[in-house]
């Protein structure tokens, strides 16, 4: 067996160790806007659900030579923004917005997907997203170092839209049709594959 002390690593290497062991990872495709309205789009795979009382979620957004992504930055101004479900559906399309382009220009104008209000908070939504949770900002704690740490963004859900293929009474979700997709490693990704059953122990 291979032993390697985190102290000793690069921040790449890392993240390979990290990305390649802790899978497969959700992928939160986030939409946000800064004080003027300028919208932003991205995916993050460092993403999960922290609390259902109230119900919030987080992601990770990283820090590269001090320079902090336009969703945290988003959010921080504003405090609001969008989480949508990636699936097999949206998943190419949603990969087109993970470029690393000027925080002046709509990730969103690289797609053929189309925006919708949000009922509560004030950034828009996906319309072909199955699932998204419009999110309030909770609080971001900085992890790391400011050169290349990361904020750690945790989010309160106001508002579920769940779409009538996936819904199942009283609220569930069918996983098989929503059809989620997950990261790998790399350029490496997953459906959710054959599922089973283990029933949980009682006592």
């Amino acid at each position: 067996m291979k032993k390697f002390e985190a102290a000793k690593l690069t921040k790449q290497q890392n993240y390979k160790l990290l990305s390649g062991s802790v899978i497969p990872r959700p992928i939160a495709f986030v939409t946000s806007q800064d004080e003027k309205g300028m919208l932003n789009a991205a995916p993050f795979s460092f993403f999960n659900v922290v609390n259902s009382a109230p119900p919030m979620i987080m992601l990770s957004t990283t820090r590269t030579a001090g320079k902090r992504k336009d969703t945290s930055l988003n959010i921080e101004a504003t405090e609001a923004f969008v989480v949508h479900i990636t699936d097999e559906d949206t998943v190419e399309q949603i990969n087109r917005t993970a470029a690393p382009i000027a925080r002046s220009l709509n990730e969103l104008e690289r797609t053929d997907l189309t925006c919708v209000d949000s009922d509560v908070v004030s950034v828009p939504g996906i319309e072909q997203a199955k699932i998204r949770l419009e999110c309030k900002l909770d609080r971001i704690i900085p992890l790391g170092d400011k050169q290349e740490g990361s904020d750690l963004i945790i989010g309160e859900v106001v508002m579920f839209h769940i779409d009538d293929t996936v819904y199942i009474e009283p609220h569930k979700i069918d996983s098989k049709a929503l059809g989620a997709v997950s990261r790998l490693a790399g350029n490496n990704y997953a459906n959710l594959g054959q599922s089973f059953i283990i029933e949980r122990p009682t006592e």
